[in-house]
């Protein structure tokens, strides 16, 4: 009777994502480039074969969601485990779970665990037996760089795929199987779709929640058209500001740009506090002042880009709102540090340079030679050991393809570490100059 219940119950009091759980491979809005024909989820998919594996990218991409495909896909047992809430004793379950399925029902079981980087090596470790027994096929999800948060003998029995964001044309074509399949009594207005799938930022699950909730809200005023005023006052927590798809929101990561670049600590924690009021992601901020510190500041204090690095690091350990306290902290430390973009613009124009140049051969003399062929044909002849030389500098020496002049794209500013810096080059300028007139190379 419950079965029967349930197959009646009603679609509106499922939740959205729920509802919208693709059920199948070709259901699935997003990672073409994994998914799509012939690439290569979709080839080991349906070569029949699971392995075990580690689904690395953002929230709300679809990690479960393809985990679980997989698992009716093979016809195996859907076993889930969160790293944030299980430990050792939680495995051994999963794994005598998993024993006993293969005894009873002769099926093989799929290991899910969520948020993997948050087990420790040992509780990592504590899955290996069992994968290379073939008793469990590993499925973890991360959010993190499993190069550093997974250890090596785990990671090396997973293939890593990689997930991304979806795309703001993704997002539109979830939002309208959304509402073609739970609200096709409700108008959106395309300023409220723009402003709702911008401010989603690539997060599906995100995205299906805030259309619930408008949803609900919608019904309750018996509202049957959603405009971008509408939203905004339903959504007034999150949207009290900006969203991250309109103009508001762009303005004021300008505005703090721009305020640390002109050395206002003041301001720029005004903008840093506003964008975190009008409910701004920490770590986008994170990684926008990240930018800030090799774009503005760069080899003037090269401290600025460790700190904000281990300012986003404190974020991901302590969560809010103690770390964002360590973001506030990278911010004014970037707004009072020296500023200097020459690195930036060194980079830039160097790329410009080798999209446009053809391809010019390495010198002889700075080839490596591990072969006597190799040092037959004089690779590595004539190459001067800088620290072999005076004052470990092999003055003269060329390092750059034959007939390329010296571009001189670096050009230090005389502010902070990098006026010591310009004064280092402007030394070993001149003791080229003297070996070019000494006849040296």
């Amino acid at each position: 009777m419950d079965d029967l219940f349930a197959d009646q119950q009603p679609a509106a009091s499922v939740p959205l994502a729920e509802l919208l759980r693709p059920k199948s491979l070709d259901e699935v809005v997003g990672q073409t480039h994994l998914l799509g024909p012939g690439k290569p989820l979709r080839l080991a998919i349906e070569a029949g074969k699971p392995h075990s594996m580690i689904l690395w990218g953002p929230p709300g991409v679809g990690k479960t969601t393809l985990a679980r495909l997989m698992a009716t896909h093979f016809d195996a047992e859907f076993v889930a485990l969160s790293a944030v809430f299980s430990g050792v004793k939680d495995i051994r379950e999963a794994v005598a779970q998993a024993e006993s399925i293969r005894a009873v029902k002769g099926r093989s079981t799929i290991l899910f665990v969520d948020e993997v980087h948050r087990f420790n090596k040992s509780q990592q470790d504590a899955f290996l037996p069992f994968v290379e027994s073939g008793l469990l096929t590993f499925i973890g999800a991360t959010t993190e760089n499993p190069s550093f948060e997974v250890n090596s003998a785990l990671l090396s029995r997973a293939a890593v795929y990689v997930l991304d964001s979806l795309k703001p044309a993704e997002m539109a074509q979830l939002f309208e199987r959304a509402q073609r399949e739970a609200f096709p009594d409700i108008v959106f207005e395309d300023e409220a779709r723009e402003r709702l799938i911008g401010w989603a930022d690539g997060d599906a699950r995100r995205f299906l929640n805030v259309l619930e909730t408008l949803r609900t809200a919608a019904r309750a005023a018996g509202v049957d058209t959603i405009t971008g005023e509408f939203a905004e006052s339903t959504l007034a927590q999150n949207l009290r500001r900006f969203d991250k798809g309109g103009e508001a929101f762009y303005d004021q990561i300008s505005a703090l740009h721009k305020s640390v670049r002109g050395s206002n600590p003041d301001a720029s924690l005004y903008w840093f506090v506003r964008m975190l009021d009008g409910g701004a992601d920490p770590l986008y901020l994170g990684r926008r002042v990240v930018r800030m510190a090799v774009e503005d500041i760069g080899l003037a204090d090269p401290r600025a880009l460790t700190m904000t690095l281990e300012a986003c690091q404190t974020y991901e350990r302590l969560g809010s709102p103690e770390g964002e306290l360590a973001l506030a902290q990278a911010v004014v430390y970037l707004a009072c540090a020296p500023k200097s973009n020459a690195l930036y613009m060194a980079y830039n124009e160097a790329r410009r340079f080798v999209a446009q140049d053809g391809s010019r051969p390495v010198p002889l003399h700075l080839r490596n030679a591990p072969t006597k062929l190799m040092k037959e044909l004089d690779y590595g002849k004539a190459y001067r050991y800088a620290h072999d030389e005076p004052e470990a500098y092999a003055a003269g020496e060329s390092y750059l393809p034959e007939g390329m002049r010296d571009p001189d794209w670096y050009r230090p500013t005389d502010r902070g570490m990098e006026g010591k810096i310009a004064e280092k080059l402007a030394y070993l300028r001149s003791l080229d100059k003297a070996a070019s007139k000494g006849g040296k190379r």
